[in-house]
Formats: C-alpha cells, structure tokens, sequence
C-alpha cells in the first residue's frame, strides 16, 4: 500500500494503526539483516504511537493526512530520547532533548516513525559505505550500494520496510540513492523545510526532503513538513502552496530543458537512453522541451568540493569530546579533543575536514573559498537567465551518471566517488528545488532515475512533471 492509502485506510477506521505497523516491523526484522537500512529500530516507541492512533480515531478525532504511516527518520534527525548518531562514534548513544521540527510536524500528521536510518557519517559520501556501522546494501543488488548520504532511508522505502522516509541533501543525498535504489527523492527549495533539528553538515546546502515510492505520497510528505519555522532563521520563505493540489494538472504547454552540461561526457549510455524516452513522455503531454545550456554548471563540482568542506570544518568543530557522545581521555584539553576526534570521527569526515580547514586558513582564503563563492553566484546567475530570460519552466538531466556501483568499487578512489554527484550539486549551490523520479532500468537491470529541476518555489511545476513520467510508465 501506498502512504496515501494507508492513511485512508487508517482513518476510515478499515485498518488500525497498529496492524500496519506491525506489517512493516515485520518486513524490517526479516529481510534487514541483508540489507542494513537501519541503525535503530523503535518497535516498542511505534507500536505505542500506532495505539494512540487508533484511540484518536477510534475517539472520532482525526490524526491527519499520515495516519499510521510508518517513517523512517536519517539518523541525523534530532529525536527526543532516542539515539541520533549521525552515523559516527563520535557521537554514539547521544539521545537529544528535543525533535527536529519535521520530526514535530509528522508526529501532528499522525505519522510513525519506526526507526533511525544508515548513512555516510555526518552525510559525507555518496555510498552509505562511509557509515560507522557498517554498509548499508542496495535492495535491488546486495552486491551494489544504494547511493548516499541516505542510502539507508533509500533502501528502507525501497525494501519496503517503510512507505516513506525523510533525508538531507547536501549535494544530491536524497536525489542520488533515490535514482540507485528506483525510488522517488526529493530535494526542496532551500529554506522551505526548517533544518532545526537537523546536524549539521553545511549549511547553505543542506536542505531536509521525502523518499517515497510514489511522487503522489512525496508530494504529500512535503505538504506536511514545509511550514515556516521561527527557530530556522533560513526558513523565511512564506507557506508555499501546497503541491498536492495541483498534482495532476499536467505540464502542457510548459517549457523543459534538457541541460546539456549534465547530460553528455560521462553519463552512461544506458542512463541516457532513459533519458530520452523521459524526453519524450513530457512531449507527449505536451510539454515544448529543447536543450539549454548553464555553462557554469561544469564547475559546481569544483565549487562545492571547497565550500562543503569549509562549512563542514566549522560546523564539527562543535564534536569536542565535552558536550556531545564521545570522550577519549588525555592529559590536557587539548589532548582530549584530538584523542576523541581521531577515534570518533571517520577517514572521510576527516579528509573533508582538513580540506575546509585548509580552504578558510589565512592565506588560502581568497584562493579557495572565497573563489568557490564567486563560482557558486555565476552558477546561480546562469540558472537565473534560463528560469527568468529564457523563460524554462523545467529543467531536466539525469540524477545519477550511472546506475548502482558495486561496494568497494570508489572507496579507493575519492574522486571517483565524488563524480557521483555531478548532476546533483549544482542545484545545491543555487538552493532550487530538484527531485529524482524513477523512470525504468539500465542495461544491468538496476534502476535509473530522471532529475526534474525548478526554480526557487517552483516545486508545484516540478510534481506535476513528476507525476506525467511516473504515470508514463
């Protein structure tokens, strides 16, 4: 069942709550052993939820627009009482006081969360094999990843162990497992869903967003969490429109281009194949579609790669071996932090934060950073002209390069690892919204996913381009 129709189910009284959450802790303690979706399950904190659902309706109350539908939460969500660990020792067994604000905002829709999911540590990596726990493993291959960061909340939804799930995307951490594990993800404008609550990792991109194995159930979800927050002060924006609404009203007559710089050298032909096929179902619909070029889009790579990492190094420097998880004891301060953080924090999580480090020192500043910057406005500048001079009203690309790769096969090679997000970070950099829409299988049978871009609060359009290549299919 879809998350839609559970809640209906729920609601009406046909299902209980419950039952539906023992369906998918059923499903979780059978097949993740394999898998490895989950760093923590929370059977018992479900199962209670799922009863005070049941009460609300059975009271005549209703529990919202997710009654009874279980979530799984990234393990870099905050969650009251239960351990949110980022994947990484560093902060193992770290229980917060208080809920991120999505995590609030599922709870008043009624949702259930049924546990906490696998990720690259502090979301550093694009194969959820960086995580201190271990690999999380693709449910369409076990010998393949499931892309990453939130590889593991991919997998959950792709395993059907949850119909849906939150991640974060940094730099295509939702969209990427997504497009691997066939699945759909998506990456809000940034600032329309708050990041209280979220850990950070940097924090001009990091923007929270659904999995879903439907766009009908993502759109929902995003219904649900993007509501102003007072306690984000990068959560300004206005209540967007609800993109639920206006899910079906088709793309006629919308204007798609098909970005050039993400979609020739170094995709697989395979993807591209897929691709086309994508190009032709929106023209079908009626969509006038044609290429379009964002010049600059080559150089996101590079410009994320330095200011990441920047932000990265000044947001862990909070992870101290004093306030949070982890002490390594040592004869000075001093000492204790560096003992903790050579222990606690992972080779990746490292490399990136000497990196920032490096980028912000005197003398490197204006070199690196502050040049990254200057790359990262003529990106967005491009992407202006084509939204508001050539009047675009979509942008289409693949999500991924290629299909899922196997595990082991990148971690070697860091920079062969990082070209897994060429086509995802540019929209980072700029803060519109993106989302991956899975649309068939490659040569190797593995899923291929299609990258839908919109401009700042477009994600109205962007579902509406969704839902005609979903229904494509």
């Amino acid at each position: 069942m879809t998350a839609l129709e559970i809640a209906t189910a729920v609601r009406s009284g046909k299902r209980s709550a419950r039952s539906v959450v023992d369906e998918y802790l059923g499903a979780i303690a059978e097949g993740d052993d394999d898998i490895h979706a989950f760093n923590m399950v929370t059977a018992a904190e479900a199962r209670t939820r799922a009863d005070e659902i049941d009460g609300a309706v059975a009271a005549g109350q209703d529990p919202g627009p997710l009654a009874g539908v279980p979530v799984a939460l990234k393990d870099n969500l905050c969650t009251r009482g239960v351990a949110t660990t980022c994947s990484s020792r560093i902060l193992e067994g770290w229980e917060p006081p208080y809920d991120a604000h999505v995590v609030e905002q599922l709870h008043n829709a009624g949702a259930v969360v049924v546990g906490k999911t696998n990720m690259d540590e502090f979301a550093m990596g694009s194969s959820t094999e960086n995580s201190a726990f271990g690999p999380t493993r693709n449910p369409c291959d076990l010998s393949r990843v499931p892309g990453g960061s939130s590889g593991g909340s991919a997998a959950a939804v792709a395993a059907g162990f949850a119909p849906v799930a939150l991640g974060s995307d940094t730099g295509g951490s939702i969209r990427q497992p997504a497009a691997l594990c066939g699945v759909v993800g998506v990456k809000p404008t940034y600032g329309r869903v708050s990041r209280y609550g979220l850990v950070a990792f940097a924090s001009s991109l990091d923007q929270i967003g659904p999995i879903a194995t439907t766009v009908a159930d993502a759109a929902t979800v995003l219904d649900v969490i993007g509501f102003t927050d007072p306690r984000d002060q990068t959560n300004r924006l206005p209540d967007p429109k609800q993109v639920s609404d206006t899910l079906s009203d088709g793309v006629n007559g919308l204007r798609v281009g098909v970005l050039t710089e993400l979609s020739g050298n170094g995709i697989a032909p395979d993807v591209a194949a897929r691709l086309q096929v994508a190009v032709g179902a929106l023209e079908s619909a009626g969509a006038d579609v044609a290429k379009v070029s964002v010049p600059s889009a080559i150089y996101g790579l590079s410009a994320y790669y330095v200011i990441a990492p920047a932000e990265a190094s000044s947001n862990l420097a909070r992870f101290d071996g004093v306030r949070y998880g982890l002490r390594v004891d040592g004869s000075s301060t001093s000492d204790m932090n560096t003992a903790t953080r050579s222990v606690g924090f992972g080779d990746e999580v490292k490399r990136r934060i000497m990196i920032g480090t490096y980028a912000l020192s005197a003398g490197y500043y204006d070199a690196y950073y502050g040049k990254a910057q200057k790359v990262r406005t003529l990106i967005i500048n491009d992407f202006n002209r084509v939204w508001y001079g050539d009047k675009f009203d979509l942008l289409l690309s693949p999500t991924s390069p290629t299909t899922a790769f196997s595990l082991g096969a990148r971690t070697a090679d860091p920079m062969s690892m990082y070209m897994s997000d060429v086509c995802t970070v540019p929209v980072n950099l700029t803060g519109q919204a993106a989302m991956s829409v899975p649309y068939g299988v490659g040569d190797d049978g593995l899923p291929v996913g299609v990258q839908v871009m919109a401009p700042v609060q477009g994600e109205p359009v962007m579902f509406r381009a969704a839902k005609v290549l979903e229904d494509s299919l």
